[in-house]
């Protein structure tokens, strides 16, 4: 009797929808992952830890920007030189290249608040690469100040592009020594919000 109860268990459990067994919520990509393309700026790996979470979501290339002269490790010397990047409006060359971007359908764009402004690494890789025509979406970790108008500069450089509602989460805080944090707990919290940012968007079921 009892080995007859156990075969009709395993029976029903293997009849239930996938989202449904063992309580967990199974998430699947519904866009296609070789066009899915997740470029990212990241100083204290933050920001890289949620692009991880997306791509281990939705697959996709991961392409960190790296600038051709890195900006100082210093913390005081980088804010100084952002704020002139700034004011001048200069943008700093990448080094980073991306063969056929073409070929991508959505980007996501992942960057840290910095001065309460879009990076302006993140600005030269919206100027160098035409983004008509796509869905970008951007997320983004901060020091508990939140976005700024990095999410706004982001839809104003990509007027060709449906820009979609974005992801933020507070990282570490550099000015206070606090750095690489999106680990342990706040990684499981994050995960979570990923997975449920991604669901609202309906790039997963």
């Amino acid at each position: 009797m009892s080995q007859m109860f156990l075969t009709l268990v395993l029976f029903i459990q293997a009849c239930l929808p996938a989202e449904t067994r063992n309580n967990e919520p199974i998430t699947r990509q519904t866009t296609d992952p070789k066009k899915v393309l997740i470029v990212y700026l990241s100083r204290t790996n933050n920001t890289k830890a949620i692009a991880e979470i997306i791509q281990k979501n939705v697959g996709g290339r991961l392409v960190a920007l790296e600038l051709k002269t890195p900006y100082p490790e210093n913390y005081k010397a980088i804010v100084d030189q952002v704020v002139e990047e700034n004011a001048t409006g200069f943008l700093p060359p990448l080094k980073t290249k991306i063969d056929s971007i073409e070929k991508y359908d959505v980007i996501f764009l992942g960057f840290p608040t910095w001065g309460m402004q879009l990076p302006p690494p993140v600005k030269s890789f919206l100027k160098q690469y035409d983004l008509s025509g796509k869905k970008i979406v951007p997320f983004n970790t901060n020091a508990g100040y939140g976005t700024g108008s990095s999410f706004d500069t982001v839809k104003e450089m990509c007027p060709n592009s449906t820009v979609l509602d974005g992801y933020s989460t507070k990282g570490g805080v550099e000015r206070d020594g606090i750095f690489f944090v999106i680990q342990g707990e706040k990684e499981k919290q994050a995960e979570l919000e990923v997975k449920n940012w991604l669901k609202k968007l309906n790039l997963v079921k």
